[in-house]
């Protein structure tokens, strides 16, 4: 009996965790880009303002992720194993590419 209160009570907590309260409610939210294998993972992020991304950087060598306008991200060279975060202020959709490998791009959407 105790055993099924106690996994009851798990599976309660857990979904409590899983289900993003918070977000629902409107506080900012914190979303990881992670760069591996010469790609941003997602492609295509959305997100509201307000809330951070943080770039992982897993690759062997430096990236950026900077936007095409202002706005975007605008990263300084994010060293192997090292991350950056950006705070999105404003709407819009905002390309952005590493300016070390042109052919790496991704895109925030940001509501």
């Amino acid at each position: 009996m105790i055993a099924r209160s106690m996994a009851a009570w798990m599976a309660a907590l857990t979904l409590a965790i899983a289900v993003p309260g918070d977000a629902a409610r409107g506080a900012p939210a914190v979303h990881t880009v992670v760069i591996e294998g010469m790609r941003f993972i997602p492609e295509t992020l959305e997100l509201r303002a307000g809330d951070t991304v943080v770039w992982r950087n897993r690759d062997p060598f430096p990236h950026t992720a900077t936007a095409d306008s202002k706005g975007g991200p605008a990263s300084p060279a994010i060293a192997a194993g090292a991350s950056w975060s950006f705070k999105a202020a404003q709407r819009g959709r905002y390309p952005y590419l590493c300016t070390l490998h042109r052919t790496m791009r991704a895109t925030l959407v940001i509501r």
